[in-house]
């Protein structure tokens, strides 16, 4: 079953990863989504969705034939534990450590686990700390 919900006023609308060995990277995927507790949005023989992340093959018609460059992304955490399960997860399905679970010094409370992707990308999992806020929406000015 596929599901999908538009949200408007965020920056990022979607990301699209075109991959070189999509079996590996579903594998990938499905793992640290499921420790995140991320569901899947979708699928088919050659993508997969996650909330705004598509993954597909370059022979799929969006992807133009070509792969992406190396990227790096972060999902949020809602715990520390939820980092950890991430790292773990990721790194059963084949990611490269890149960093262990951890607090950093980004900003107090800043736990994040970083992990290579079968492609190369650097993917991370953070939580911001007890302090963190859940924000529907953020007005600015300039």
């Amino acid at each position: 079953m596929e599901t999908q919900e538009i949200y408007r006023g965020r920056l990022i609308d979607h990301i699209q990863l075109v991959v070189k060995d999509f079996g590996a990277s579903r594998r990938f995927y499905g793992k640290i989504f499921e420790a995140l507790a991320m569901p899947l949005g979708g699928e088919a023989e050659d993508y997969f969705w996650v909330d705004e992340l598509f993954v597909s093959t370059a022979g799929n018609e969006n992807a133009g034939g070509e792969l992406t460059g190396r990227v790096h992304l972060a999902f949020q955490a809602k715990n520390q534990a939820m980092v950890e399960a991430f790292y773990k997860a990721g790194m059963e399905a084949g990611g490269i450590d890149n960093g262990a679970p951890g607090e950093r010094s980004y900003h107090p409370g800043y736990f994040a686990a970083f992990l290579l992707d079968p492609d190369g990308n650097n993917i991370e999992a953070v939580y911001h700390g007890p302090h963190q806020r859940n924000v529907a929406a953020v007005k600015v000015t300039f």
